[in-house]
């Protein structure tokens, strides 16, 4: 994704480094957002307490930090700011988790809020585009071709991404490069929450234990990408231990983040592009195609369009609920996102998706995004 951002610098002496670089960018965006799926008209039986239409905003602030020995071993960190809005609801700002990283060469080792390797995958995220999804913020993202069900909804992310307004996965990754191609691998593990509760008899007596919570989850994942001039092609996997399960009423399990999977293909063909992507999970397996073409010197406008294909066992599933979420997210979702250079920065973005939902599906945002 093409991103213009302008950094200021600042030398720290040491009396064991020489120099270090401090480097200040960031973005804000903001504008207006009509989602169908909210209403807030309390007769209304699809009533949320959500207007149908709000303003949608962002101002990230990051900060970069790096060091390079005698030797040539670089240390770097990075965390960021962030403040926003969604949805008429205001959120605080925060700061997330740091990321801490050595490079040699082309070896690249990152730990703390790590990047990911399914997130770092190309041709997962929309090409170009400032949000990288559709619109000022992505709109939910159904051009994603790796979908999961959650047991009432079909939705994306579940896989150790760069957090900017939390901790992160906390793991580790390793990064290299030589010539056109990248491999990366990334592993994150969180901490169990099990709690052990004392269960006694009428007299007092401890009898037995009841044990609530979970054992952590395990995530281990790999992608390998290779690029020959303005083209990739690309391919990622997740293993998942203690993930998730979601469980129909014959029984059959979907464990989405084990054996998650996507390859892609894209490029640059002079003022158009293209993208084709297809991600699979236990519960659904969805392809992407893309198309974006250049308007002129300042403008772009891309289209894509996703098919998402629910696995039968959740969409007939006794559950109603969890039927109607496995038929919300079964089908066709398409958007279009249209981009207008407006100089120093500054871009004037516009975009609509219309999800697989059956109804209430329609969303709309125009407004602005400025690097700095």
């Amino acid at each position: 994704m093409k991103k213009v951002l302008f950094a200021t610098t600042a030398l720290i002496a040491t009396a064991s480094v020489a120099a270090a670089d401090v480097r200040m960018s960031g973005y804000g965006r903001f504008g207006l957002d009509y989602n169908s799926a909210n209403e807030s008209n309390v007769a209304d039986a699809n009533y949320n307490g959500v207007s149908s239409t709000n303003i949608t905003s962002r101002l990230r602030l990051q900060f970069d930090m790096s060091t390079e020995t005698d030797g040539g071993v670089g240390f770097n960190a990075r965390f960021r700011a962030q403040a926003e809005s969604r949805d008429g609801v205001a959120g605080t700002a925060v700061f997330n988790g740091a990321r801490f990283g050595v490079t040699y060469g082309g070896l690249t080792v990152n730990v703390g809020n790590i990047i990911g390797a399914i997130e770092n995958t190309p041709g997962l995220y929309a090409t170009g585009t400032r949000s990288a999804g559709t619109g000022i913020d992505g709109m939910g993202f159904h051009s994603l071709a790796i979908k999961t069900f959650t047991g009432s909804a079909v939705s994306t992310f579940n896989w150790d991404a760069y957090s900017s307004a939390g901790a992160g996965a906390n793991g580790i990754e390793a990064l290299y490069s030589m010539g056109g191609f990248t491999g990366h691998l990334s592993y994150s593990a969180d901490n169990d929450t099990l709690a052990t509760a004392a269960v006694t008899d009428s007299a007092g007596d401890i009898i037995t234990a009841a044990t609530t919570g979970s054992l952590g989850e395990d995530r281990v994942a790999a992608m390998l990408t290779y690029s020959f001039s303005d083209y990739y092609v690309s391919a990622s996997y997740q293993g998942s231990d203690n993930g998730p399960v979601v469980i129909a009423s014959n029984g059959q399990r979907f464990e989405d983040n084990d054996g998650l999977y996507m390859v892609a293909a894209g490029g640059d063909f002079g003022a158009f592009g293209a993208r084709l992507a297809y991600g699979s999970t236990d519960s659904v397996d969805s392809v992407t195609l893309e198309g974006n073409m250049d308007i002129g010197a300042a403008s772009n406008l891309l289209v894509w369009v996703n098919s998402a294909d629910v696995a039968d066992a959740l969409i007939n599933d006794t559950n109603a609920a969890v039927a109607a979420g496995a038929r919300n997210g079964d089908g066709t979702s398409f958007g279009v996102n249209y981009q207008y250079d407006l100089g120093g920065g500054a871009t004037f973005v516009a975009g609509y998706v219309n999800s697989a939902a059956d109804e209430n599906d329609d969303q709309f945002q125009a407004g602005v995004y400025f690097s700095f």
